[in-house]
Formats: structure tokens, sequence, C-alpha cells
């Protein structure tokens, strides 16, 4: 157990350098299992994992999402979006901000990423809203915490990786985070009207526009609609698995990109490079977040901390809250993804054993990262809007997110009292 203390120490340590999560853990699991067995045993283990991760079937899901995220964002179709959310909501006070909220969502819906999602609504939305005299704390904010909707809204590539960490079914996690993600839309937008109500300076009125415009806007909007309806119904409905479905979306991704003439040869080939590139990246984290997990085992790190769960006297709620307390203070200083890479597998033995359904807590865990995302010191959504938004200071983005933080702990809080909420669907799905 000293063996798996020190690794996970090292692989901390590494984290907070910056190291690249991967090879981090890659690295430290290595030198771990050669510790704790021997380097022969770890010599062997680096095939085996590496080939049988490579080859899965299940691990292919997370290019082919990516695949359909990079077509949309590339090809401008989350533009349209933008611009049927601001007829129908521009007019009202506080509409340009609301129809951003509701454009991060929908192509959350179809992208998978939140840094996606910021990057492509400070390009979209940002200009706008400071046409229209919007200020930048709160244009900013809005587009840092929709982006945080896109790990949640499925599809997740969070959630996928979770589903492999913890052997969940992916369709079952994507149908789970539906209404928690439509909840923390509605939350949002709550946010954003009570903010345009009482400081109306912060956020003017837009334009109207005629119902003829509005009901012609719509026509940019069938893509996300048909993508959504796609992947989430026929998961619903057990028509296909969800690598299935990420096959037939980044097809119908492509085929609609095609027949609306956005995707030429060049772009095509752009595509298909930033998704190698980034399935690469995710790969490598998990054959190392793979590795490290048998050596939680190996170490006896996670059966000790069960011991020591039920030995404390702790009652199931205590531990939760405390397992919870230590997600919430670490999204506060590291990445998302390596907070979920180091502590999802040394926590699911103690959560089987305290009864919680691994789904259920997978939406936990994500709501804890998107509070992560946008939560100072570290707050990943604010730097990628930062870079993309360099003339806005990262102070008056983070104090832009206060409300927004503040629903978010809400909505954790009604999703730990009231499982169902996540849960309803899957079972109707069961």
């Amino acid at each position: 157990m000293t063996i798996g203390l020190i690794c996970l120490a090292a692989v901390l340590l590494l984290a907070f350098l910056r190291v690249p999560l991967g090879i981090a853990l890659l690295t430290v699991s290595i030198g771990g299992i050669s510790l704790v067995n021997s380097f022969e045993v770890a010599r062997t283990l680096i095939p085996m994992t590496l080939s049988e991760a490579a080859f899965s079937y299940e691990l292919a899901v997370v290019p082919l999402f990516i695949l359909m995220g990079n077509v949309l964002s590339r090809t401008g179709i989350s533009e349209d979006l933008f611009r049927a959310a601001y007829a129908f909501l521009g007019a009202v006070r506080g509409g340009l901000a609301l129809a951003t909220m509701v454009t991060c969502a929908g192509f959350s819906a179809v992208c998978g990423s939140s840094f996606a999602t910021a990057a492509t609504m400070a390009k979209v939305a940002y200009p706008s809203m400071q046409q229209y005299g919007y200020s930048d704390r709160l244009a900013s904010a809005t587009i840092a915490a929709g982006g945080t909707l896109g790990i949640l809204i499925p599809p997740s590539i969070i959630l996928m990786i979770y589903g492999i960490l913890t052997q969940q079914n992916i369709g079952e996690l994507f149908i789970a985070g539906v209404l928690p993600g439509l909840l923390g839309l509605a939350m949002y937008m709550l946010v954003i009207y009570l903010i345009a109500w009482f400081k109306p300076g912060h956020a003017p009125r837009g334009n109207p526009v005629s119902a003829r415009e509005r009901w012609q806007s719509l026509a940019g909007v069938w893509p996300f609609v048909a993508l959504f309806l796609l992947i989430i119904g026929g998961l619903y409905m057990g028509w296909f698995t969800a690598t299935e479905a990420g096959g037939m979306g980044s097809g119908l991704a492509l085929l609609i990109a095609l027949v609306q003439r956005r995707l030429n040869l060049s772009r095509f080939i752009e595509v298909m490079k930033e998704t190698a590139h980034t399935s690469i990246m995710l790969y490598v984290v998990l054959f190392g977040a793979m590795l490290f997990s048998q050596l939680i085992s190996f170490s006896g790190l996670a059966d000790e901390l069960l011991s020591l769960v039920q030995d404390s006297g702790l009652s199931r709620l205590g531990v939760l809250l405390a397992i919870l307390a230590v997600f919430l203070l670490l999204g506060c200083v590291m990445d998302s993804m390596a907070i979920i890479l180091i502590f999802v597998p040394l926590f699911t033995p103690t959560l089987v054993a305290q009864g919680f359904d691994l789904v259920w807590f997978g939406i936990i865990v994500v709501v804890l990262t998107e509070i992560g995302l946008i939560t100072p010191p570290v707050g990943m959504n604010v730097f990628v809007l930062k870079a993309n938004l360099p003339k806005v200071p990262v102070g008056t983005i983070f104090r832009g997110l206060v409300p927004f933080i503040g629903i978010d702990v809400l909505r954790l809080a009604l999703l730990v009292a009231f499982p169902s909420i996540s849960l309803w669907l899957v079972h109707l799905m069961r």
C-alpha cells in the first residue's frame, strides 16, 4: 500500500507540473508495478493492456464521436443554430446570452467537448453580444459556463471515459445525462434572466425578428435535431450500441456537410487530422489509466481504502459526501480529466461496496467536473476562452462566473438528493 500511495502522489505531482497526463500515468504505473511485483510482470502487462485496449470494440466509440464533433465545428453548422436561437430569444432582455446558452447546449449535444464548445461560441456568439453592448463579464461567463454543458449532454467524451474505466454501459450513461443536462441548461438560463432583470445594463435587448424570419431560421437547426434524435433515440430504443451510434452519427454528420456543400477536400483532410490527433492523445491517456488501475489493484490501495471507510463508522451518506468533497476540492486545482482518470479507479470499489449506482455516480462526477472547469485557480474553460478572447481579463471572466458556480452547486445537491433525476430514463430503458 505504501508503494501505491507513493505512486499516487507521484502522478499528482507530475500532473501539477503539467507533464502530459498519459506519459505521467504510463511512467508511474510501469515503475509501480515493477516495485510491487517485478519488471517482468510490468513488461508483460504493457503489450497485453495496449493490444486489448487498441483493438477494443467499445473504445472505438471515442474517435467516432470526436469525428462527428469536428465535422460540425469545422463546417460552420454551429452558426446556423445560433441564428435560430437568436431569432426566437434575441429581442427579450438578456436574449443574446440566452440564445448563446441554448446554442451551447445544442452544439454540446453533438460535439461532446466543453473546450470545443467554448472555443466555437467565443467566435460565433461573443462578437454579437459585444456589438449589442453586453458587459464583458456576462458575455464571457455565459460562454464559459455554457461550454461546460458539453461534457454532460450526450454524447460526452468524459462519460465515455468514465464508462470505460468503470465498465459501465456507455449508452446508459448517455441517457442518464439527458435530464441533468437539460436541468443545467434551465438553471443557467434562469441565472441569465435574473442578471438581466436586476442589472439591465449588463444585458440590453436585441433587435426584434419577424415571425417569418423565425421560421426560416429553423431550417438551420435540423442537422442538430436529426443527429440528437438518431443517437439518443437509437440508444434509448435499443437499436444500436454506443459504438454503432458513434458510427451512425459521424456518417450522418459527414453526409449533412456534403449535402450542404460545406465540406471540400481540404477541410475534410483538416477534420481527419484533428480527429486523429485528439483520438491518439486520448488513447495514450486511457492506456495509462488502465495500467494505473492495475497498479492500484496490485498495491491493495483500493482495498485498504475500503477497509478504512468500513472501520471509520461513517454512514453511507457520509462516505459519499467525503468522496464528493475530494473531487470538488481537486477540481479547483487540477484538470478534470486527470481527476477522473486517477481517482475514479481508486474510489470505485468503495462506491460499489456502499451500494451506489455507478451510472448515477458518473453523472455526479461529471457535474463536479463541470464546476471544476469554471472554478479558480485552474478553470480550464476560462483559459480556453481567454485564448480566444485575449482582450478580456481572466479576473473579469471568473467574477462573472460566480452566480453560475452557485447554481451548479445547487444542481449538484438536487442530483445527490434525488437520484431519480439521472436514473429515471435509464430505468425506462432497461
